[in-house]
């Protein structure tokens, strides 16, 4: 008897990857044994090359008039699929043979997280928590990258993870403020000999040189060093994230490391970092108003931070037993 097979189409934006990670170990589950072909976009396709039953990935690159669903529908039509799991709400799950269909539609959007209304959709009466699968190059790329700027200068101190860019208009911290907060961080004594480590994608360079500027021999630069499971593998050896509403706070918060999201104009109660070692700042507290990010002040990031750092670095959090 043949493996079941399942289609998963995820998002084409890595947070979004990320929160609905967790369908991947409930299709396993619903059905045991089974092949998964996943279909995402390009940034976060390398997540899935280590996960769970997942036997391909299709990556889609967007194209004109729709013209990356009919690529995937040419590649998936041909398969009789005991499941399609479609969060993207497209309608290429009633175009193929499935014995059963799975399909996002924005009426699930009652206010509730974006990881519970996944959750729900896939029946699950518990909440799916997202998921990295970390693999040995991940972490050996990550390892290439940090090792020698310990060794070189930063030192072995623990290492403080910041990601100060966001690709949505609206949610980017100003990039100087960045280096006004590793300074007082530096100067704070329960950061005494910590190392700073900018994470990002190439295009992240100039938000994150304020902050290793401030660094200075404290630095660790990992931005545009590799893929996003290499970031993921980097955000892993470190001991706090701090980072704008992204998905590399998401990346965090599933790594279980103690996470703090910084929040604009956007719905911090619904699109915080999803974890038991995760919090906000935003720069209005008030839930259901709205303030410009640059009206988050480095004196209320920097509270954040010592608050994340005593709720659980204080008490004895250790990257290597999370």
């Amino acid at each position: 008897m043949s493996a079941p097979k399942a289609l998963f189409v995820s998002s084409n934006r890595i947070g979004d990857c990320v929160i609905s990670s967790g369908v991947l170990r409930e299709i396993a589950r619903q059905l045991p044994g089974v092949q998964i072909t996943v279909a995402c976009g390009r940034p976060p396709a390398p997540f899935f090359r280590s996960a769970p039953n997942v036997e391909r990935v299709i990556i889609l690159d967007k194209k004109k008039a729709a013209g990356h669903w009919v690529d995937l529908w040419k590649q998936v039509r041909g398969t009789q699929w005991d499941m399609v799991v479609d969060i993207r709400g497209s309608a290429l799950a009633y175009l193929i043979p499935a014995k059963r269909r799975i399909v996002y539609n924005r009426r699930w959007e009652t206010g509730l997280r974006k990881v519970e209304m996944v959750s729900r959709l896939m029946g699950s009466d518990t909440p799916l928590d997202p998921e990295i699968f970390l693999d040995d190059q991940a972490r050996a790329e990550a390892a290439a990258v940090i090792d020698p700027q310990l060794a070189g200068g930063a030192g072995p101190g623990p290492i403080i993870a910041l990601a100060p860019i966001a690709h949505q208009p609206g949610k980017s911290w100003p990039a100087d403020r960045w280096g006004a907060l590793v300074e007082k961080l530096k100067a704070e004594p329960r950061f005494d000999g910590w190392r700073f480590m900018p994470v990002g994608g190439p295009g992240d360079r100039p938000p994150a040189t304020p902050a290793l500027e401030a660094a200075g021999l404290r630095g660790i630069d990992c931005v545009g060093k590799g893929d996003i499971l290499c970031s993921a593998a980097a955000i892993d050896r470190a001991t706090l994230f701090v980072g704008n509403d992204s998905g590399l706070m998401h990346v965090s918060a599933a790594l279980a490391r103690p996470t703090l999201g910084l929040f604009g104009p956007t719905e911090w109660w619904l699109y915080g970092p999803w974890g038991p070692k995760t919090r906000t700042v935003a720069s209005n507290e008030t839930r259901g108003q709205f303030a410009p990010i640059e009206d988050l002040s480095v004196d209320h990031v920097f509270d954040g931070v010592l608050a994340l750092h005593d709720a659980y670095v204080a008490n004895g959090f250790n990257p290597e037993k999370p």
